[in-house]
């Protein structure tokens, strides 16, 4: 069973089963101890089988045969909440939404994956992004594109306080159920908006930033977020000094016969921002704002 929009709210417990873990409840015996949060922490919680069934510490049982789904489903998380199993799976109107079992995990939409996953893992390829500006202990942070939220917990915990904006309600509602992503919605320091950066930017006041992190979906499903006109917004709301890290990717190098990267550097410098360089690592770009005077 695939998830709805507001079916599973961030307060329930909820248990994720790795087809790792369901082959090891088809191998184990009576009682077998499993970490169930995604290796978010080294906790361990005990599943018990009856029978044809095995039985969550919420009580829910769940059959022999969805086990054995779950087992062989090596793209697809699972998990179990209030007496169901569910695939972390959203079927929504603009597409299909799912977490894939990486560590930790990554979102794909339409089979597109929004972070790396070949030579890096998900939580290595924020820290590279963010530690290209890294923030400060009382600095606020613009975190344009939220996603599962790593960027925006990743800079929380330097001491930054963190605004970041997620478009999709399919993502948020992914990220709420996600046990890596729960910093998002716990602990004060990060403030979610729904909404398109594009016009929510246009909100914030003159210079209210002291760092933006730049992490858009690829040029071709979101032009509007590497125009210019963008740009001059990222540009206006950070202080004087502020840093921005711009994530580009490298998609084939070139995109339509033309270097992404180059684009964006040269739109940066034309809005006015200086120091403006590749940052390999991270796959982006880094620029800042020059100081008054």
């Amino acid at each position: 069973m695939t998830l709805k929009l507001g079916q599973v709210t961030a307060l329930e417990e909820v248990y994720f089963v790795l087809p790792q873990d369901a082959r090891r409840l088809l191998l184990g015996g009576e009682r077998v101890s499993l970490n169930l949060d995604l290796r978010k922490t080294n906790r361990t919680w005990e599943i018990e089988r009856r029978g044809e069934k095995f039985i969550f510490p919420d009580g829910t049982a769940v059959e022999l045969e969805i086990i054995k789904r779950i087992a062989e489903d090596a793209d697809s998380l699972y998990f179990v909440s209030s007496g169901g199993v569910y695939k972390a799976a959203i079927a929504g109107e603009s597409g299909f939404y799912k977490l894939v079992p990486t560590i930790p995990p990554t979102i794909e939409i339409n089979g597109i994956r929004m972070h790396r996953t070949k030579e890096v893992n998900p939580l290595q390829d924020t820290r590279n992004k963010v530690n290209t500006v890294n923030p400060k202990e009382g600095e606020t942070v613009l975190d344009t594109c939220m996603g599962l939220g790593y960027t925006a917990i990743e800079a929380s915990k330097r001491g930054a306080y963190v605004i970041t904006i997620e478009k999709d309600p399919n993502v948020i509602e992914l990220a709420r159920i996600n046990p890596w992503s729960r910093g998002l919605f716990t602990g004060g320091k990060i403030q979610v908006i729904q909404g398109d950066a594009f016009e929510v930017v246009k909100k914030f006041k003159d210079e209210s930033f002291d760092v933006v992190i730049h992490d858009p979906p690829r040029f071709s499903l979101a032009g509007h977020l590497y125009s210019e006109e963008f740009y001059r917004e990222l540009f206006r709301v950070l202080r004087p000094g502020g840093r921005l890290f711009h994530y580009v990717g490298n998609p084939g190098k070139k995109y339509r016969k033309k270097d992404l990267q180059k684009g964006v550097m040269e739109r940066l410098r034309r809005v006015g921002f200086v120091g403006v360089r590749r940052v390999e690592e991270a796959l982006g770009v880094v620029a800042k704002k020059p100081e008054k005077g």
